[in-house]
């Protein structure tokens, strides 16, 4: 994933935006983790994981995002698809062994607000975000020509459905392989729980999410 824009308040909306190559297998949203209950997101089919999780049952979605910096060791790396999965479920930064990992930014959202850590091969960082719409690329950075130019349109809009095509990408690459944009994931955080919506690029579905007892306490 790309990109994704968070704008806190009530309720808190994020829109993450998958940027993939086209031939690399997926499928769409469900709960496909029986290890990770009550967890609903996109799945690859190649390594596993997911670039975004919601869990409905505590109001939380976290978002992964590649970063940049250095690379893990090739004879032990492991996927980054795991840790949206994990951070959803523990509520934060889950414990893992950094070093495995490529460069990342993960973003987790609720009730409380959202917080993003950023991993670029050599050390981790945390903050919160802050109040308002903060547009999050592959460089992490604030002032990123792409985070500039997406920040406004967002902040300004009430209804980011229309908005999405601003935010993808097309690039061919010499050998004919295409990187693109493939999805875009619209979740709402707010008094009547968790809303989920996931658009292929052509048209936006409700996803059924599972059932949520109320009466249970949740937290961000």
């Amino acid at each position: 994933m790309c990109t994704v824009i968070v704008r806190t308040g009530e309720p808190l909306t994020l829109l993450g935006v998958r940027d993939e190559f086209a031939d690399r297998p997926w499928e769409g949203p469900g709960e496909h983790w029986p290890e990770y209950p009550g967890v609903v997101g996109g799945r690859d089919l190649k390594a596993g994981g997911t670039w975004l999780a919601a869990l409905p049952s505590r109001d939380r979605v976290a978002a992964l995002l590649n970063g940049r910096g250095l690379p893990a060791d090739e004879r032990t790396k492991i996927s980054r698809g795991e840790l949206p999965l994990r951070a959803v479920v523990a509520g934060g930064m889950p414990e893992v062994d950094l070093p495995r990992y490529d460069p990342f930014h993960l973003v987790l959202a609720g009730r409380s607000g959202a917080r993003m850590w950023s991993w670029d091969g050599e050390r981790l960082t945390a903050a919160g975000l802050p109040a308002g719409t903060s547009v999050i690329v592959n460089s992490g950075r604030d002032d990123d020509p792409k985070a500039v130019e997406l920040r406004p349109l967002f902040a300004a809009a009430a209804d980011w459905h229309d908005l999405v095509e601003a935010a993808t990408v097309r690039h061919e690459l010499p050998d004919g392989r295409v990187y693109a944009s493939l999805s875009a994931t619209l979740v709402t955080v707010g008094g009547g729980g968790l809303g989920y919506e996931f658009s292929d690029l052509s048209r936006w579905n409700a996803v059924r999410l599972p059932r949520v007892d109320r009466g249970v306490s949740r937290d961000g």
